[in-house]
């Protein structure tokens, strides 16, 4: 078996309490150069990612104490950027579906192929490295759209200026984006751009981050250490998810903004600093100030200039330009040397326009980099991309209403159905499109696979191999 080995960096968490199958699990994956962490059931796979989150998670349903059920939401709040592959008996395949109804990136069925887990991590992983480390051009805005245009053009003119800066959108738009072209744009451009989510960190935390601390100050603290206010110097401070901040450490901010000076924790002094702050919010603060969570004096402090960054959905002219960037940017990071770069076909064209995009340009950087290292061909359709149902283009149906939209039943077969779309499609996938193997496989008969197929509107020619020498479709 063939093994890759460029999954440096990446790390894996093994979650299951049969030893041998965690050994052997271990053994498959150490090759690809992944660090392995174990844990023997959920509460000790929620300490071990407290003590360093993996990327891709491998896990048992049924476990003592917590099982893959109970792990699997827990997961997704807290690390939702973490890929769960869930591992599941025949006898719990509804289980399954529960699962990727709470997020998980995939199932396997035991007794599981090595081939199919290596193939799953390798892909998964990939994915994870590319998102974490994204290209030099991901850097860049793209405002093809009339309504980002505005938006660039209001960067260009607050950008020379000292003021504070509330960036304002929804999650997934760019506004850490924003705040790279405001610095870059800055007169302080040369002077370090240091970013800071605050919902990631509680307030002592988020406190020793930014203020700094004094040796002896807490349990830990075996050393002095600057805040990034000091260490800055002068630069720009990114301070992302304001609204999570607690109204004390709310207090504590103004302070630093009113008089310019810092006290770290467990100091008797305090210390001048000069930054520049630019701060982004997904919350109506307004309204925030009106239910008396959020502090008016530091919300007019914050919002000097607003910048507000529209959604993807309103901005239908950026989609295509940006996800053929992200498209040449994931072959890049993604793809093996020599391997030949993916192209968009018609109806995945239509697809990537159809889309309502609720995770915004940074469900789309997902996609693009999912179909590029799913697509085994030289051409990305509608079900490479993984955006769910009415993906298809001349879909007669329609987009199915979200979860949170629909009622029970509607939900319930909307999950079914999803569930359905990928076990099939992952099963041509493997098979090249050949029916009668991939039933097989799936343990139905040919006929039961076809029906499902047709039901879906899933074509068997969209998995077939490229012939050498074809052009593509």
């Amino acid at each position: 078996m063939t093994v890759a080995r460029d999954l440096a960096g990446l790390s894996v968490l093994i979650v299951d309490d049969e030893a041998d199958l965690r050994l052997a699990l271990r053994r498959l994956l150490e090759p690809t150069g992944a660090q392995i962490a174990e844990a023997d059931d959920g509460e000790v796979a929620l300490r071990r990612m407290a003590e360093r989150p993996a990327d891709v998670v491998l896990t048992d349903l049924t476990m003592p104490r917590m099982g893959g059920v109970e792990l699997l939401p827990r997961l997704k709040a807290r690390w939702p950027e973490a890929a769960v592959i869930v591992l599941t008996g025949y006898g719990t395949i509804q289980s399954a579906v529960t699962c990727m109804q709470a997020g998980a990136a995939t199932f396997l069925t035991k007794p599981c192929d090595n081939h199919e887990i290596l193939d799953v991590v390798v892909r998964l992983g990939r994915h994870r490295l590319a998102a974490r480390a994204p290209a030099e051009g991901e850097r860049e805005l793209t405002g093809a759209d009339p309504r980002m245009r505005a938006t660039l053009d209001l960067i260009e003119r607050v950008a020379p200026s000292p003021v504070s800066v509330l960036i304002e959108g929804e999650s997934g738009v760019g506004k850490e984006l924003v705040a790279r072209r405001i610095h870059a744009q800055s007169l302080v451009a040369g002077k370090g751009f240091h970013a800071v989510n605050a919902a990631a960190l509680p307030d002592t935390l988020l406190e020793a981050e930014l203020f700094g601390y004094r040796r002896g100050a807490f349990t830990g603290a075996d050393r002095d250490k600057d805040g990034l206010f000091v260490t800055a110097g002068g630069g720009t401070v990114f301070l992302d998810e304001v609204a999570s901040m607690s109204l004390a450490f709310q207090g504590k901010l103004l302070r630093v903004l009113q008089e310019k000076v810092v006290r770290p924790l467990g100091a008797t002094a305090d210390i001048a600093v000069e930054f520049r702050l630019l701060a982004a919010t997904n919350r109506d603060l307004a309204a925030m100030i009106r239910e008396g969570t959020f502090r008016e004096d530091l919300y007019y402090r914050l919002r000097v200039v607003s910048i507000p960054v529209p959604p993807l959905r309103e901005r239908a002219e950026d989609v295509l330009p940006l996800a053929r960037r992200f498209l040449v940017e994931a072959a890049v990071a993604c793809l093996r040397r020599g391997a030949v770069a993916p192209r968009f076909s018609d109806e995945a064209t239509a697809a990537l326009r159809a889309h309502r995009w609720p995770g915004n340009v940074r469900e789309l950087l997902n996609a693009v980099q999912r179909a590029v290292i799913v697509c085994a061909g030289e051409t990305i359709e509608p079900h490479h991309l993984g955006l769910g149902l009415g993906a298809g283009s001349g879909s007669a149906r329609g987009r199915m209403p979200s979860i949170a939209d629909a009622d029970y039943e509607s939900s319930k077969r909307e999950v079914i159905e999803r569930f359905q779309r990928e076990f099939v499609q992952r099963a041509l996938e493997r098979t090249g499109g050949n029916v009668s193997v991939a039933a097989e496989r799936c343990g139905m008969t040919r006929a039961a696979l076809q029906r499902i197929m047709r039901s879906l509107a899933i074509e068997r020619a969209e998995f077939l191999p490229a012939k050498p020498g074809a052009e593509p479709a």
